[in-house]
């Protein structure tokens, strides 16, 4: 079969053998692994094609994920339709695999960034878990933004005063309320056309707020948590759910996501996911240092001057600390 004859679809849902595919013409179909695909990714061409030199690997068939992009083929005379190839990852998110395992699960495939959703109030927010959540982001290379809801129950000044180290490194703060529509259309203008993993904790009006953004999508972020993975912590499901917009951009529901990526970051290598601590570590005395007690760290020193915020920093020693007993 031709390239021409496929269609290209992305993965939205689905485990093991049936998966669920939207196609480019915005079709949702079931389909399932060919039993022959076994080409490695790596003898792709950047369209997805296979290069003349490609040899089928030996190895198992590749691992799907939700938000990779396959090729599909339809059976003969109408038959079912079978994922043909898997085109090449920009990007994933992924995780230990249960069990005491060694090697990385993929959980979702070609994210563009990563939302993280907390409410002003109702329930509280806690800054540490964001923390790790900016974090998981800055590990796995997406780009991380932030979104503050509920915003009217506090006002708006108290909100960006609790958030303000945030905005002052870089990161891109959304204070928005489905009540009153603040701040909709900037944060509708940042989601459309990408692939968002959007995550926070429960009770923080996801939900409410994305449907907001893209009425009659019908959006139910955190469904899967409630009934698939409930009170599971060795599986991690993902769906991407379409937005109903123009520009064909998805949110992806992963529960779990607070055990995704840290796994993998050596301890030595955390400095650089907290964009206030990276942009001075250079200047540190060792170029190993920890940033701890050594001597002469540039970061300790910009946390006692102000210039870091010690809350953030306090986020860092702890993490610092869970990875290295992690080692």
């Amino acid at each position: 079969m031709t390239q021409a004859s496929l269609m290209r679809g992305v993965i939205i849902s689905g485990t093991g053998g049936v998966w669920r595919v939207r196609t480019e013409q915005g079709d949702t179909i079931d389909a399932s692994m060919r039993g022959r695909l076994k080409k490695s990714n790596a003898g792709r061409r950047a369209d997805g094609s296979l290069r003349r030199d490609t040899v089928l690997a030996a190895s198992k068939t590749p691992k799907l994920a939700v938000g990779d992009d396959v090729l599909l083929e339809e059976g003969e005379r109408g038959g079912a339709w079978a994922i043909a190839e898997i085109l090449p990852r920009r990007s994933k998110l992924a995780r230990r695999e249960p069990g005491g395992g060694q090697g990385e699960r993929i959980v979702a495939a070609n994210v563009d960034q990563v939302v993280v959703m907390f409410a002003a109030a109702k329930p509280e927010p806690h800054r540490r878990m964001l923390d790790r959540f900016l974090v998981i982001a800055e590990s796995n290379d997406l780009t991380p933004r932030i979104v503050i809801n509920k915003v009217d129950l506090v006002g708006e000044a108290a909100a960006r005063e609790r958030f303000q180290a945030y905005e002052r490194v870089g990161y891109a703060v959304y204070y928005t309320s489905v009540k009153d529509g603040r701040a909709l259309d900037e944060l509708r203008s940042a989601l459309g056309g990408r692939r968002s993993v959007v995550t926070g904790p429960s009770g923080v009006g996801k939900s409410s707020l994305l449907n907001a953004l893209f009425p009659g999508s019908n959006l139910r972020v955190g469904a899967i948590s409630e009934s698939v993975n409930k009170g599971r912590h060795t599986t991690v499901g993902a769906a991407m759910l379409p937005l109903l917009s123009e520009d064909n951009g998805y949110v992806i529901d992963t529960p779990g996501l607070r055990e995704i990526g840290l796994w993998s970051l050596p301890g030595g290598q955390l400095d650089r996911c907290f964009p206030e601590i990276r942009a001075v570590r250079d200047q540190c005395r060792f170029a190993d240092c920890r940033h701890i007690s050594e001597p002469d760290c540039a970061v300790t020193t910009a946390v006692r001057g102000g210039a870091i915020d010690a809350e953030r920093y306090d986020s860092y020693v702890r993490l610092l600390a869970e990875l290295d007993g992690d080692a």
